[in-house]
């Protein structure tokens, strides 16, 4: 498993203004490599390359206390000691070993999103492992994929703790429409006095908008279809504008 930090100094190319190319972030490498051995150098690069997925990680999702508390370090590395998250450590490095299919969905997924809308910012984007909690996380301009939550619909742990809805969606080809579904609900929140049938609408509307960057049909709810039929009735509507205004 010590293999794994080949190329930690070198982060990949970060997405460039006109969004050609998604590099991913293998935060996840490092993160892996200090909670299996312990290696103080895998920590000092995760502090110096990735201080704010750090810090992101361990205050905000494992909620461990503050990144610069006293024996944070230790507690962190302790945290990961059980075996059920040591096991999902080494089958993330298995299945996620190779990630050049993600890259390339990810890359074609930003590349739609913003020819149709170019006003929103293009992310960047890391992975990282987290304890089976939230699977993709936004800082600002950030994007963090949380890779123990895409191990598939039949991994052991997932079997006993989540229905079989929510399984179906925890697996490899939901990454992508994931991160846009999160990062466009970023971009265009739910406004804070909507209703559950303008909530509801809204989600609709971000799964539609998915759907149209994924080119496919990834989510099928009956929101989606009433998202799909306002479109199909006034296809001049920008998805900008779809996003925003209240109406629709």
């Amino acid at each position: 498993m010590v293999c794994v930090g080949c190329q930690w100094k070198l982060k990949p190319t970060e997405t460039d203004a006109t969004g050609k190319r998604i590099g991913l972030q293998r935060f996840d490498r490092i993160e892996i490599l200090y909670l299996t051995t312990g290696d103080y150098s895998a920590l000092q690069q995760m502090n110096t390359y990735f201080p704010t997925e750090t810090r992101v990680l361990i205050e905000d999702m494992l909620h461990l206390g503050r990144v610069d508390a006293p024996e944070i370090n230790t507690r962190f590395l302790y945290f990961f000691q059980d075996s059920t998250l040591q096991q999902m450590l080494y089958d993330v490095q298995q299945q996620y070993a190779n990630m050049d299919d993600i890259e390339e969905q990810l890359t074609e997924a930003f590349k739609n999103l913003k020819e149709e809308m170019p006003e929103v910012e293009i992310p960047s984007v890391y992975t990282q492992i987290g304890s089976f909690d939230q699977s993709i996380v936004i800082s600002g301009n950030s994007l963090g994929i949380s890779l123990d939550k895409y191990l598939g619909a039949d991994y052991p742990f997932y079997r006993t703790h989540y229905s079989e809805h929510e399984r179906s969606l925890m697996k490899r080809d939901m990454i992508v429409p994931d991160c846009l579904c999160f990062y466009l609900l970023s971009v265009f929140p739910l406004p804070k006095d909507a209703q559950q049938e303008e909530r509801d609408m809204h989600i609709g509307r971000i799964l539609w908008v998915v759907n149209r960057l994924m080119q496919r049909q990834v989510f099928d709810t009956p929101y989606v279809a009433k998202a799909a039929t306002f479109m199909h009735k006034h296809p001049h509507t920008s998805l900008t504008d779809f996003l925003t205004e209240r109406q629709y």
